[in-house]
């Protein structure tokens, strides 16, 4: 029995919530198996490719990964933290940064389309400093 596409989206996005990092396709992909032995890989990836151009789900593009949104901000761009230690990503907005941004690159004639801003490195918990300096 086939899965109507937005009860898949459903689907996808609760195992993304559940989670406390990204997770890629395939890692969706075998949990929701469990539930549907027969799933294919595309269906997921047409469930992760509408819920991102749908704004539910952040693609973390360094990693391949997916993460469902944190925050409700009515923007099109965040900026996520990866802390290359334990995998946490946290979101982030700045409208400033983006407009700067969007602002610096028309100057020299460039048109964005699309922001993807990721910073990697090593969240609070893993510095061990517990935020002290």
């Amino acid at each position: 029995m086939a899965i109507r596409s937005e009860t898949m989206q459903k689907r996808v996005l609760s195992v993304l919530k559940r989670r406390a990092r990204p997770a890629s396709a395939y890692a969706v992909l075998d949990e929701l198996r469990g539930e549907h032995p027969k799933l294919a890989p595309a269906t997921v990836y047409r469930a992760l490719s509408a819920l991102t151009e749908n704004g539910y789900v952040h693609r973390v593009e360094s990693i391949n990964a997916f993460i469902a949104r944190q925050t409700h901000a009515d923007v099109s761009t965040s900026i996520l933290s990866i802390c290359d230690d334990c995998g946490v990503v946290e979101e982030t907005v700045s409208h400033n940064l983006i407009a700067d941004l969007s602002r610096l690159m028309e100057k020299s004639g460039f048109s964005p389309q699309h922001h993807v801003i990721e910073v990697h490195g090593q969240c609070e918990s893993c510095c061990g400093n517990g935020g002290a300096e």
